[in-house]
């Protein structure tokens, strides 16, 4: 997926707000939005608060998991364990960049939060592209555990993954060839080393035997010719 898509997809994750306006239920393909009622808490999809946000028509609840001491708790999480720490939203970057963009004024601590968030992506990317890096060198022999990692997180290795995949499967069908190639040259040698055993030993009991037959009757029948009165 492109960068667009994905945001696109993060949209959709609901959000608090506080309305200042009043207004009646709206009807979405995804489901029904409740009434808005001026400083009445209600959750909106992302895209929609946005909206109303940068029209000054609602305050953005900040989602809980925006909280400092979690995310730094999250961050140690992922510098300590060589796993991938579970998020507390699949689209968190999507999220804090929209949010985090749109109304920092609304998130306490803003800077802060920006910070470790970020600070978290990074670390989980490095572990991403040494995880990848180890599945590589192994030339595929090793799972590589992804469990727990973002669609977006992924997109970083697009580029990449792809082209090291075929670059395996090439590695292995190379491999297949070459074992082929050595188990029909076996069988060749095998073949051969037969063959001659079989001749020798035809050459010793039948066939030789035959030949010496042939070769005494010959003399036998010139003698016969020879002592025949003319």
């Amino acid at each position: 997926m492109e960068p667009v898509e994905l945001e696109f997809i993060g949209e959709n994750s609901l959000v608090g707000v506080i309305p200042n306006f009043n207004h009646d239920s709206i009807y979405l393909i995804s489901g029904t939005i409740e009434p808005f009622r001026g400083g009445t808490p209600l959750y909106v999809p992302l895209w929609l608060a946005i909206h109303l946000r940068q029209q000054q028509k609602c305050r953005i609840i900040a989602p809980q998991w925006m909280e400092i001491d979690l995310l730094e708790d999250i961050k140690e999480a992922e510098k300590r364990e060589a796993t991938f720490t579970k998020m507390p939203s699949s689209n968190y970057m999507v999220e804090a960049k929209l949010i985090l963009t749109t109304a920092p004024e609304d998130v306490p601590s803003s800077e802060q939060i920006k910070t470790l968030i970020k600070d978290i992506y990074d670390v989980r990317c490095a572990k991403l592209r040494s995880t990848v890096e180890t599945f590589l060198s192994s030339e595929g022999a090793h799972t590589v555990p992804l469990e727990n990692v973002t669609v977006f997180e992924l997109h970083t290795i697009q580029p990449l993954l792809p082209h090291a995949m075929d670059y395996l499967s090439r590695i292995e069908q190379t491999k297949k060839a070459l074992r082929s190639n050595i188990t029909a040259h076996s069988f060749s040698l095998g073949s051969s080393s037969g063959l001659t055993s079989a001749n020798q030993q035809m050459s010793s009991s039948g066939l030789g035997g035959s030949g010496s037959g042939v070769n005494s009757s010959s003399v036998g029948l010139s003698s016969s010719l020879a002592s025949r009165p003319w």
